[in-house]
């Protein structure tokens, strides 16, 4: 089993689209048993696959009120199970800090590690209690960055935090990219070794489709794109053994 996480400092730079596209692509391309965590409050992982109200809260599940398995239920793709997110989750921060176990997450994943051979985590977004707790449960953290300042500023901070502790890699994923634009050409010039989404009117048709682009448009340039940077983390872990 692996845990990667989908992760940025900053909001805005497609975490949701590359964490529901890596997601199918583990699930059908590697036909792994698969489950996406939806971690962010705003829960769009969770809408862009089907993911119903469930019972209990999401919160629930950090208090011990409720097994993970519980709450992993079925989607619509083959080999890809879903625990969803909800308002609950606002006050994941301040529960995490309340409970003072700097592992919980990852151990609620070990309890999962027998039913799944890839786990992926929708994190929400900014260094808090939250991103602690999946720094320390992820195998590998991929990194969206959209070819801007502000964007880089973002990557260079969680590399300056993760600094000293050196337990998880970063895989920087350049997102939303239009190579017509100087900066963003720039920017892949200086980084040509980044794998590479782009911005792209098939990518955005996923909100609509509620769909994952593989599921329907696997050949575009968008589909060969997720399932090139799935192949890509494979390797990564791979290489970890």
């Amino acid at each position: 089993m692996a845990t990667i996480a989908i992760y940025s400092l900053k909001g805005g730079v497609g975490k949701t689209t590359l964490a529901v596209n890596l997601a199918w692509c583990a699930a059908t391309l590697s036909a792994r048993r698969t489950l996406l965590w939806d971690l962010d409050p705003q829960s769009a992982s969770t809408f862009l696959l089907g993911g119903g109200k469930s019972k209990a809260q999401a919160q629930a599940v950090f208090t011990k009120d409720v097994e993970p398995s519980k709450l992993a239920h079925a989607t619509d793709v083959e080999r890809l199970d879903l625990i969803g997110a909800d308002a609950s989750l606002r006050g994941l921060d301040l529960l995490f800090h309340e409970l003072d176990k700097k592992k919980r997450l990852a151990k609620l994943l070990g309890q999962l590690d027998k039913a799944y051979d890839r786990m992926l985590l929708d994190c929400p977004p900014g260094l808090t209690e939250t991103s602690e707790q999946v720094m320390r449960a992820a195998d590998l953290i991929v990194v969206p960055v959209i070819p801007s300042p502000l964007s880089e500023r973002a990557l260079t901070e969680v590399e300056a935090h993760l600094g000293g502790k050196g337990k998880v890699p970063l895989m920087p994923v350049h997102s939303m990219v239009d190579r017509r634009r100087k900066l963003h050409a720039e920017a892949l010039e200086r980084h040509p070794d980044w794998p590479v989404i782009p911005s792209a009117s098939i990518v955005e048709a996923m909100a609509a489709r509620r769909q994952p682009v593989g599921a329907f448009a696997g050949r575009t340039t968008g589909g060969r794109a997720f399932a090139d940077l799935w192949q890509a983390i494979e390797r990564r872990l791979a290489k970890k053994k």
